[in-house]
């Protein structure tokens, strides 16, 4: 078919014209912005989500509404998110288990978490603490390590469950040390906090901001800092590194990914945002009330520390056979 130099003429007009159409229905964000977490209210990943979502949304225009899918680790939430457009108006708030350890303790699992993610920004870390019961007369490392030692398998810890944080943490331990321990697990967090308490079990690793209460009640027994430097809320109790195990750190952080395939642009955006609202004064210091750290980075940064975490975590699992029941 012929084109004439007018019909030639008249198409970059055209396109042009189409572009400049086009231009308001690419503008993001034009409404809601909804964050999928996880996990229940009250949880870690819940209380950062409330904490960033007003000042991000303030960067970006719109609200940032939060929204709660607990279940199956993660995967209720991670599938819903896979269903939805990657257009930046849904997106996700996972941890470090279900980026960096499910796709080594779940051989069925129903995402890649390398490929079905957008990385869009790291949001925050915590720290670790590990902790002894009251009743075991534990009261330092060395004394743990020493017991454990003596008596391998007679001291017992507590966990949250088969694969959690709780769990791997204590593993790892022990692994480093050439140590052993008996697990017992919970069905959360505070159940197995509360065996440490009671003295129904000797020891446990658990997320400081959750435990901060009982150590300052004199219930439990800090041992050592499961992080990399001590806090200024427990400036006495040592690093594990200090304490003589030279194990990994736990990772415990928290980030914001979209579904894969969203825009370079959009992406950005919402990565600006996510910056704005850690860099803000009153975010941190909400943040830190929570023994929370505020992590700001790019994209590149959140996938290159998933990898990092995935490496050394999930060859760890590997070789040891952690199964979930």
């Amino acid at each position: 078919m012929m084109i004439s130099r007018r019909g030639l003429a008249a198409i970059p007009f055209l396109s042009a014209g189409a572009a400049q159409a086009q231009a308001p229905a690419q503008a993001f964000p034009t409404r809601p912005i909804r964050l999928l977490l996880p996990q229940p209210p009250g949880s870690a990943n819940d209380v950062v989500a409330r904490i960033i979502s007003e000042p991000m949304g303030r960067a970006l225009g719109q609200p940032v509404v939060v929204d709660n899918r607990p279940g199956a680790n993660g995967m209720v939430a991670i599938n819903g998110l896979k269903q939805q457009a990657p257009d930046g108006y849904t997106l996700l708030m996972p941890g470090v288990s279900q980026l960096s350890f499910n796709p080594f303790l779940y051989p069925n699992l129903t995402y890649d978490a390398a490929t079905d993610f957008t990385f869009v920004a790291p949001a925050s870390d915590a720290p670790f603490i590990l902790l002894a019961s009251k009743k075991s007369g534990i009261t330092s490392v060395a004394e743990l390590l020493r017991r454990a030692r003596a008596e391998p398998g007679r001291l017992t810890y507590a966990s949250a469950g088969i694969g959690n944080s709780t769990h791997l943490s204590m593993e790892m331990l022990a692994d480093r040390a050439g140590v052993s321990f008996t697990h017992v697990p919970y069905g959360g967090t505070a159940a197995a906090l509360t065996s440490v308490i009671t003295g129904e079990t000797d020891v446990m690793i658990l997320v400081l901001a959750v435990a901060l209460a009982q150590v300052r009640a004199g219930a439990v027994t800090p041992l050592a800092m499961v992080s990399a430097q001590r806090l200024p809320v427990l400036p006495d109790v040592p690093t594990q590194a200090e304490a003589g195990i030279d194990a990994p750190v736990m990772p415990g952080w928290f980030a914001i990914v979209g579904p894969a395939g969203m825009p370079a642009p959009v992406v950005n955006q919402l990565n600006a945002a996510v910056r704005t609202a850690l860099a803000d004064e009153t975010v941190q210091k909400r943040l830190a009330d929570n023994l929370l750290i505020a992590w700001s980075g790019s994209p590149a940064d959140l996938q290159a520390r998933m990898a990092s975490d995935s490496q050394v975590w999930g060859e760890f699992i590997r070789r040891r056979g952690l199964r979930p029941e």
